[in-house]
Parts: structure tokens; C-alpha cells; sequence
């Protein structure tokens, strides 16, 4: 096999080289949401996610029966964007963790 004749040049890497910017003030958490600026809109769409999962029977509040092991959720948010970039309405979701 034959070797390149060109010179190798070093590649190193500092903590300078890459910054990352995160711009998206989405939360992560429903307590995140709680504290945000937009507490209200927040508060209002996840009222409606549970509104919405109740009226449609996906799944009833009820006592956890002696013995079971209960399935774990979470909240998922998500801002809905125009063309423009401003918001047009917030989401939310509240999804089962099946994985569990």
C-alpha cells in the first residue's frame, strides 16, 4: 500500500472553536412552562390538552389499584410559528412514557 506524500496537519480542537447558542425558549418541563414569561399561555393550552384527553375518554382518572405499577407521563410543549416567525398558538402534549 502506498503512503501519502502530503504533510499531515494537526487537528486539535479547543473549547473556543465551537460555540453553541441555543435561541429556543421552549420548556422542557411543566414547571419550566409555569415559570416562563408565557406562564399564562402555557397554562391555558395544557388546560385544553386535558380537556381534550377527558372529554374524549383516551384515559380516566382513577385510584391506583393495590399491586399495579403505574405508567409514567410527560409533558411535551411546542410553539406553533408563522411564516413570519411570530406564534401563532402554543401545544401542548401529554404523552405516556410506554417505554417503562
Amino acid at each position: 500500500m502506498r503512503e501519502s506524500k502530503r504533510p499531515r496537519i494537526e487537528k486539535s480542537f479547543d473549547d473556543d472553536d465551537f460555540i453553541v447558542y441555543l435561541v429556543d425558549d421552549t420548556p422542557t418541563s411543566i414547571v419550566e412552562a409555569y415559570a416562563s414569561l408565557n406562564s399564562d399561555d402555557w397554562k391555558e393550552a395544557a388546560h385544553n390538552e386535558m380537556d381534550t384527553i377527558l372529554s374524549n375518554g383516551t384515559c380516566e382518572v382513577t385510584k391506583r389499584p393495590y399491586g399495579c405499577k403505574y405508567m409514567g407521563c410527560k409533558w411535551v410543549f411546542k410553539k406553533k410559528l408563522r411564516s413570519d416567525g411570530t406564534i401563532e398558538k402554543y401545544r401542548v402534549w401529554l404523552v405516556a412514557k410506554g417505554y417503562t
